[in-house]
């Protein structure tokens, strides 16, 4: 198996969004509005050169990971990242993270940031070997300006 890496395009939206359904972590972070066909769009309209995917050669339209990564211009996020349960330790996520940081980088941005689940130890993990570190001294809040779109817990 060849796994390669490519810039995602909006194009490539129903397999990214099949792939995010395929794990329980990745559905419970997803919302109708942001990850909505229109909202990825308007993401990747956004950052168009720091979203990549994983495919396996022998088969093109076989998705097995996706990192979709965007700045301000000065500081980046993370905001999804996932690799299909049956690709799993095999270096996708590894692959995706460096590919995403090396284009931050191009792009002049120093400080990227995610944010994980408390309870989701495997992805906390992964973050702590990819040398992030977990940040105590901070309070995440968010705010919801679409009905649609939930406050989280």
């Amino acid at each position: 198996m060849q796994i390669s890496l490519k810039t995602v395009t909006i194009n490539d939206y129903d397999l990214i969004y099949e792939l995010w359904n395929s794990t329980e972590q990745s559905r419970r972070a997803l919302n109708p509005v942001d990850d909505s066909r229109e909202g990825i769009e308007k993401y990747l309209n956004r950052n168009p050169n720091t979203c990549f995917l994983a495919y396996d050669e022998s088969s093109a339209e076989k998705i097995v990971g996706v990192i979709l990564t965007g700045h301000d211009g000065r500081r980046a996020i993370i905001h999804h990242l996932c690799v299909h349960p049956d690709y799993r330790r095999m270096g996708i996520a590894n692959m995706l993270v460096k590919k995403a940081e090396e284009a931050l980088i191009e792009e002049g941005i120093t400080k990227i940031f995610g944010l994980v689940f408390k309870d989701n130890d495997t992805a906390n993990a992964f973050w702590e070997r990819e040398g992030y570190s977990l940040r105590t001294n901070l309070n995440y809040r968010n705010k919801s300006l679409n009905s649609d779109v939930p406050t989280g817990e």
